[in-house]
């Protein structure tokens, strides 16, 4: 059993956990997964690290489905049935000059491990984070402090930059030397702030943790083509090369499993819906 050391909730439907799994926290790195099972009975789900302390980790999670809306009921003293990892391989770091680390919406969770290791690496560092409003920003206070320099982009202009990632990392383009970037968030962000580097030639890297379901190579869900090939994300990433990823296909991939969230998510709301014995009231 992984206790819960803390968790607590960062902004509508994203919370934050720090679980006790020193096997986990004394290997992992920038970049890496790991694989949680709430009981006996649950899913398998993959969460990225996000930050390591001491023999703790924590990972930071939407409630998008079934098991992460169970998930996020979990307190402080509760337990894990199963913590596994690190697992993927861990981000390319070295030093590069000056790098880019970026994080739209709850892709931001990915963002400060991967920053404080480019930094250790002797990198300049700068961080944008992004989100739709000032509420649901994360890590700003924490990115700030890790980071040489941080920017701030809101969809709405309520905090920050009014506008994209996108339009904040051309500008540093077109004003500085970049060495590397790194770009985690929705898929189509992640196109769309890769295809600003591509022209400039920068080694770009984006992270496809979103598309697993297994998480250990053997399910296939994850399949993604990268450089006219067919790779795993699980285990031959989850970090690829921005400019050779097929976005078009991983977005329909990302679309396969929509209805069959939707119905143990409405399971696990109402159990007995449907049934008859009460009307869907328990």
């Amino acid at each position: 059993m992984y206790l819960v050391e803390e968790a607590t909730q960062l902004a509508d439907k994203v919370f934050q956990m720090w679980i006790h799994a020193p096997q986990v926290a004394r290997h992992a790195r920038a970049g890496q997964f790991l694989i949680l099972r709430i009981d006996e009975t649950g899913e398998r789900i993959p969460i990225t690290i996000s930050a390591v302390k001491g023999d703790s980790v924590r990972v930071i999670f939407m409630t998008i489905g079934k098991t992460t809306e169970h998930l996020s009921t979990l307190k402080k003293g509760d337990a894990l049935r199963d913590v596994v990892g690190p697992l993927g391989k861990p981000s390319e770091i070295r030093k590069y000059g000056t790098v880019v680390v970026i994080g739209g919406g709850v892709g931001v969770a990915s963002t400060p491990i991967i920053a404080r290791e480019a930094k250790e690496a002797g990198n300049h560092v700068i961080g944008i984070i992004g989100a739709r409003n000032k509420d649901l920003l994360l890590l700003e206070d924490e990115m700030k402090e890790i980071c040489d320099e941080l920017f701030i982009t809101t969809d709405d202009g309520s905090k920050g930059i009014h506008g994209f990632a996108s339009t904040v990392l051309e500008q540093l383009l077109k004003e500085r030397e970049l060495g590397c970037v790194w770009i985690i968030g929705p898929a189509i962000m992640m196109k769309v702030t890769s295809g600003v580097t591509k022209p400039y030639g920068v080694k770009t890297f984006v992270s496809l943790n979103p598309i697993m379901v297994d998480g250990t190579g053997m399910c296939g869900s994850c399949r993604v083509t990268v450089g006219g090939e067919t790779k795993f994300a699980c285990v031959d990433g989850p970090e690829f090369d921005a400019h050779q990823v097929d976005f078009g296909g991983l977005m329909q991939r990302q679309r396969m499993y929509v209805d069959e969230e939707k119905e143990a998510l409405e399971h696990f709301h109402h159990p007995h819906g449907g049934c008859g014995c009460c009307g869907g009231e328990h």
